[in-house]
């Protein structure tokens, strides 16, 4: 049990540090270790993945708050952008988190892995934005990425993820943030998805029989507490790094995060 619990801090630490530097969640991180801890334990495939996906999603909730904050002092949080994004996402991750719980685990399984896998491919393949600088400019880009929200939070709900994989590519892409803006708008962002998708968890978890001890639906709280615990410190040194980065580095890094754990959650590496 001791090495299970050191894997799970050790998760918690990578996942708050790519949370600050990449605008994430650090669920790419979290739910796939978390997923691995609970089926060595003797959980079945299938509860155990939605375990995974509602233990991350709530530890998400307080390192995506630890990185945003941290993104704030350095003004790198468009709040108008947040808020559209964040509301509508948190509508789409309880819709998405009540239909993955009636889901086969190796679906879901599937789908997360090939998610992250076309989101890398997308940002491989995209155009590096030109920067946005004008407010107005800004300002106009607010519906595009409210017909964005509510999609990017029902995967959320589906895969676990706070979402931020498909927000800074959407920031960038769709509505040409400069970088180290999309970051710091998705992680803050990423508040309101990963608090739609846990309570998602919560509410349609409850009552079923097999689950962990110490659960509330298919949220562990001594997971979720390990996680959340190196996750809020090091999502603040993540943040920190990625004001300290240029912009490039930054997109390689993420890409090059998403395509490992993709090619893992589908058992080619």
């Amino acid at each position: 049990m001791q090495s299970y619990l050191l894997t799970l801090l050790a998760a918690g630490a990578g996942a708050g540090f790519a949370s600050g530097l990449l605008g994430v969640g650090g669920g790419f991180i979290m739910v796939p270790i978390t997923y691995w801890v609970i089926a060595a334990i003797g959980i079945p495939s299938t509860s155990a993945i939605k375990i995974a996906f509602g233990t991350s999603l709530l530890a998400i909730l307080p390192t995506a708050a630890s990185s945003a904050w941290k993104h704030n002092k350095e003004k790198a949080v468009q709040w108008k952008a947040t808020l559209v994004l964040g509301l509508c996402g948190l509508v789409g991750a309880l819709i998405g988190a009540t239909l993955a719980t009636q889901l086969p685990g190796e679906i879901l399984e599937l789908g997360f892995g090939g998610l992250v896998l076309a989101v890398a491919l997308w940002m491989g393949l995209g155009m590096m934005p030109k920067l946005v600088r004008e407010t107005k400019e800004i300002r106009n880009k607010i519906l595009p990425l409210a017909a964005c929200g509510f999609p990017i939070g029902m995967v959320s709900g589906l895969t676990g993820l706070g979402g931020g994989v498909l927000i800074v590519p959407a920031l960038v892409l769709v509505a040409k943030f400069p970088m180290h803006i999309a970051i710091g708008t998705s992680v803050a962002s990423v508040i309101f998805t990963s608090l739609g998708g846990a309570i998602g968890y919560i509410v349609n978890g409850l009552g079923v029989p097999g689950l962990l001890p110490h659960s509330i639906g298919y949220i562990n709280l001594p997971m979720w507490l390990c996680l959340a615990a190196t996750s809020i410190p090091l999502a603040q040194l993540g943040a920190r790094t990625a004001h300290a980065l240029p912009t490039k580095p930054l997109r390689y890094i993420f890409i090059a995060f998403m395509v490992y754990v993709g090619l893992k959650m589908l058992g080619v590496v």
